[in-house]
This record gives structure tokens, sequence and C-alpha cells, in this order.
């Protein structure tokens, strides 16, 4: 098939508003849940432990702490079943993925360091 063919139908599908995120970032994701007829928005927040893929075929892992128990959602990031994502905190990491957040506890899982950029901003407020 042509190649620019496949880049006109694909550019209709992208995301309009260019979510701009990292790993390590703490985002919130606001997602379509359908039960039955009912459609609602349902939040799942976290810290980003990776990103795989491009174009259309993007996702990002996002993981956190429920009751004790460590939960990590995928997400295509050019999905209509994904609302919108708020970055809550920057976060300043060496890595692409933080696969070694599975294996803490505590608050030890959830702490990735903040970029310094913001916390030289909150030190002046």
């Amino acid at each position: 098939m042509n190649q620019a063919l496949l880049d006109k139908i694909e550019k209709e599908q992208y995301r309009k508003d260019d979510a701009k995120f990292n790993v390590g970032d703490s985002v919130k994701v606001h997602t379509k849940v359908v039960e039955g007829d009912k459609e609602r928005i349902q939040i799942f927040s976290g810290v980003v432990i990776g990103k795989r893929g491009h174009g259309l075929n993007e996702s990002f892992t996002v993981r956190r702490i429920s009751y004790g128990e460590g939960v990590e959602r995928v997400f295509p990031k050019h999905s209509p079943r994904v609302d919108k994502i708020e970055v809550e905190r920057e976060g300043d990491v060496r890595r692409a993925k933080l696969t070694y957040l599975r294996k803490r506890l505590g608050k030890g899982a959830t702490l990735v360091k903040e970029k310094e950029s913001r916390a030289i901003e909150a030190a002046k407020k």
C-alpha cells in the first residue's frame, strides 16, 4: 500500500491535544469507561515507568500502589478511550524504563526525584 495514503489515514487518528510527558512523571490518565449504556470518566494516577512504540502504536505504562499492591496499566497514547493525560509532577530519571520500582515498597515505590527547575521554583515561592 502507498505510504502517503497510510500517513493520511493515520493523521486523522492522532490525539488533538499533544500530551507531553516523560518517563518518571506522575500523571493522571482520564479514561472513558462504558458500563451498559452509560459512559463515565475514570482517573488512573501513578508514575510513568515506560514508553514504547512510535506513531499511532505509541503506548505508555503507569504504575501505582493500590491497597498495598502494585498495579500497572498500559495505555495506548492515541486511543479514543483516553480522554486526557494530566502531568501532576515532572520526574528526573536517568533510565528509559523504571522497572526497578516494582521491587520497592511504600513511599520508595512512588518516589522519583523531582526535576531541579521545579524545586528551585518552589523554593522561591
